[in-house]
Order: C-alpha cells, then sequence, then structure tokens
C-alpha cells in the first residue's frame, strides 16, 4: 500500500494594518484652506463642507479598530493664523492582542497665531488589549491648542470591563521650543487592580485628561471646575505669555464622562463649539 506524504504548512501571519494620514492647512483670504491631504492604508481624512473658519477634519481608521501589530500614524500641520478642528468619525476600539501592542503616533504642529483643536471621540480599551499612543505637539509663539484625550476602559452596557492589559498614553506640548506639559499615563497589567484604589478614581473606568494652551485659560479655570465637579481637578499656570488649564476627569462609564465633556468641550472651544459627528 501505497504511503502518502503531507506536507507542513507554517501558519499564515496575521493580516496587521498600517496607516499615516497627514492634513496640511494655512491662511488665505481670510479663511483657513486646505494646503495639503496624504492618506495611505486604513488611515483616511474627510473633510466636510463648512463656510467659515475653523477648518474642520474627520479621521477615519477604515480597518474598524486597532489590535496586537497595528500601527496608525496622524500627522496636522496648521499655518499661522489658521484655525482647525479634528475629530474622529466613531469611537477608536483597541482590541485583545495575541501578541505584540497597538501603536498609534499623533503630530500636531501650529505655526504663529494659529489654533487647532485635537478632539477625538473616545478610546475604548477592551479585555487583555495592548496599547500605546504619543502625543506631540509643536506650537509657535502665539499659537494656542485645545487637546483632549478620553479612554473607557470596557463597555458597561455590553457587560465588558478591561480586567487585564497594557495602556500607555505618552504626551510631549511645546511652544516656542520649550517644553510646557509633558505626561506618561501607564497602567497595567492588571488595570481593574489599578483603577480601584481610591488613590486612583475608586473603580471608575471612563478618564479623560484636557489640555487648554491659550490666553484666556485662567479666565476660564472656574467654570472649567464647575463643569467637571467633584470627579476629577483642574488647574492653571502661566506659561511664557500664554496660559496652560489642565483638567482630569473620571466617571463609572463612558456615557457619564461624555455628559460633562460635552459643555467643558463647547466652553473651551471657543466659536467652533462641539464637533458636530460628537452629538451624532
Amino acid at each position: 500500500m501505497d504511503t502518502i506524504e503531507y506536507t507542513k504548512f507554517s501558519a499564515p501571519l496575521a493580516q496587521r494594518a498600517a496607516g499615516l494620514a497627514q492634513l496640511g492647512c494655512a491662511s488665505a483670504d481670510g479663511r483657513t484652506r486646505l494646503r495639503r491631504l496624504y492618506q495611505d492604508g486604513s488611515a483616511k481624512i474627510r473633510l466636510p463642507a463648512v463656510c467659515a473658519d475653523p477648518l474642520e477634519a474627520v479621521l477615519i481608521n477604515t480597518a474598524g479598530g486597532l489590535t496586537g501589530g497595528d500601527r496608525l500614524g496622524w500627522d496636522v500641520d496648521v499655518g499661522a493664523n489658521a484655525s482647525a478642528s479634528i475629530t474622529t468619525q466613531a469611537c477608536e476600539k483597541v482590541y485583545r492582542a495575541a501578541s505584540d501592542h497597538a501603536e498609534v503616533r499623533v503630530r500636531l504642529t501650529v505655526g504663529e497665531n494659529g489654533r487647532i483643536a485635537w478632539l477625538p471621540q473616545e478610546t475604548i480599551v477592551f479585555d487583555r488589549a495592548a496599547f500605546a499612543r504619543t502625543l506631540d505637539v509643536e506650537l509657535a509663539a502665539g499659537a494656542e491648542a485645545l487637546v483632549l484625550e478620553a479612554t473607557v476602559f470596557g463597555r458597561l452596557a455590553m457587560g465588558e470591563r478591561a480586567a487585564q492589559g497594557v495602556f500607555h498614553d505618552r504626551w510631549r506640548v511645546r511652544q516656542d521650543g520649550f517644553l510646557i506639559h509633558a505626561e506618561d499615563f501607564r497602567i497595567g497589567p492588571d488595570i481593574a487592580a489599578a483603577l480601584a484604589r481610591q488613590a486612583a478614581v475608586g473603580g471608575a473606568i471612563a478618564v479623560a485628561t484636557l489640555l487648554l494652551v491659550s490666553p484666556q485659560a485662567e479666565a476660564l479655570l472656574d467654570q472649567v471646575r464647575e463643569i467637571v465637579g467633584d470627579q476629577g481637578g483642574a488647574s492653571v499656570w502661566s506659561v511664557k505669555a500664554s496660559g496652560k488649564l489642565l483638567a482630569r476627569l473620571y466617571a463609572e462609564d463612558g456615557y457619564q464622562l461624555r455628559q460633562r465633556l460635552v459643555p467643558l468641550v463647547g466652553l473651551l472651544n471657543g466659536k467652533a463649539g462641539l464637533p458636530k459627528l460628537w452629538s451624532l
């Protein structure tokens, strides 16, 4: 009887998502206009039609989420006297990682007397996810920035909690060449235990950090503290010829967090107000 020989095949490597998108805008004829748009891989940018400043941009990850080994990059360059408001189409989801970690790199550059509002919707972290994000902001003299990152560790409405995993968020903000804000938020591998500590957030699963660099920062502090309430805090500092307001919030779930983020962003984002996609 003939012997049948079987060929052994190695398991195929898992497909990984990769994307890079770049947006550049400049002030011309009294309005902020698109100067450069580059899209590669799963990173896409859409520009809703608007008739006045700021220029609005919507970031889209067509991969539908992130997992171990995925890489995503967003670069936004706002020229002198220009203004841009950036948000995302939906919440970014970070799924369980079988190996490696998901990585997002954000680079924001603002020219003299320009303004940027970086207002992505929440990042939702699933159990056993591994995620690292870097946010680098370069502001010229007189430039302003409103920067927000909100994170939800699980979805209570779906009976989900991110009990285990690794999450790292690194911010570096410079103005006129000087470092004016730096932070590294790292949690894991026991996420649930860390969040349960009273010195942290006492079991809450939704957290947010919001930074405003503007000469109006100090004048807005009392209103910000009223919105933040007792689940968080806010402080203000003088930074060179400008000011810096930093607010941190936490809540039992993403819905309760957004209830305070909506009026807070509306207050701090000036005439641009709340991104339209936040209310859809």
